[in-house]
């Protein structure tokens, strides 16, 4: 036989012979516990309503949304991310039902705490998107521009009522000039120095959010490019990851995950914090789509993906396919 290189000697099909070598080899497990499930809970409903744009995913009542918690424990996932969905009339210019103690979003994570306790990671979205009539993640100036500042200051006062309302860690996720920063101060002035802060450092202003809209109800007009990042750029990401980390940040994110692993992975060689990463609802529709018409095989791609976004270096990821996942991988 003719010699090419180090072949015939070396044969790497030798470690793929079988399942067996093959799980012995591999280089990256994925595990329930990477696992964090993004939930909706909307107020004024008796069931839960499904959300067309992602088959499969509801915009829960309480009850449900206890259920969903207490399932997502049983299947070994870490924590869950809850967004509030108010009713419409609720919505105003300052998003003020967000910083509400009785508003969704706190009713719903005293809630989601009572039933699971300490048992799972109980996370909430950081954010006046799902609570302004004009769906911007801020306060807005007299010329329709996001007002950075004016924006900090409602997200201090978001911090500090879901950190009463019982949030192991909140998500600061709007993209403002200094939000961890305020974030931090404002939950060390309440004497809450045990909430942590995941910072949605690498946040792009991206296509593949567009069902996400319709499962808070966003009332959107226009675009977030003035405050999220572009899609074309990497240098800026690091610098948002030094200022986050300056500025406090207990985990950093990447969102999204699949079409960005490139900055998920110069971000995970960069840092000594947890990082995650956010598979997003964009991402999850297309699988599900694609499965529901024959295209491709539906759990192989699921976990295929997942695999995919914790070898780029993600510590944890959320999904919406996080219980079902967990549940394939017992």
């Amino acid at each position: 036989m003719t010699t090419y290189g180090s072949f015939p000697g070396t044969r790497p099909r030798r470690l793929r012979t079988t399942p067996a070598m093959r799980r012995m080899v591999a280089e990256t497990r994925l595990h329930p516990a990477d696992l964090i499930l993004p939930a909706f809970v909307r107020e004024g409903v008796s069931e839960p309503v499904p959300i067309a744009a992602m088959p499969g995913v509801v915009q829960h009542t309480r009850d449900s949304l206890k259920k969903a918690a207490a399932e997502a424990v049983a299947a070994g996932v870490s924590g869950i991310m809850l967004f509030g969905v108010p009713e419409e009339s609720r919505k105003d210019a300052l998003g003020t039902v967000g910083t509400d103690p009785d508003g969704i979003l706190q009713v719903a994570l005293r809630d989601v705490r009572a039933e699971v306790g300490d048992e799972l990671l109980v996370m909430s979205d950081l954010c006046l998107d799902e609570f302004t009539d004009h769906g911007h993640c801020g306060v807005l100036d007299d010329e329709g521009r996001v007002d950075n500042d004016a924006t900090l200051e409602r997200y201090a006062e978001m911090a500090q009522v879901q950190a009463d309302a019982g949030a192991h860690v909140v998500g600061p996720s709007g993209m403002m000039d200094g939000q961890i920063g305020v974030v931090r101060d404002a939950l060390d002035q309440i004497g809450r120095e045990d909430v942590a802060v995941l910072a949605y450092t690498a946040k792009y202003a991206s296509a593949f959010f567009g069902p996400f809209r319709e499962a808070v109800g966003s009332s959107l007009t226009g675009d977030r490019r003035s405050y999220q990042q572009d899609p074309a750029n990497t240098r800026e990401s690091m610098r948002e990851l030094a200022l986050d980390l300056e500025e406090g940040a207990d985990m950093v994110m990447v969102k999204p995950a699949g079409p960005y692993l490139d900055i998920l992975a110069r971000v995970a060689e960069a840092v000594d914090v947890p990082v995650a990463a956010y598979q997003v609802s964009g991402e999850y529709a297309m699988i599900e789509a694609a499965a529901e018409r024959g295209w491709i095989d539906r759990e192989q791609a699921v976990l295929e993906s997942l695999t995919g976004i914790k070898r780029a270096g993600a510590r944890n990821i959320l999904t919406y396919w996080a219980t079902e996942a967990a549940r394939m991988l017992r």
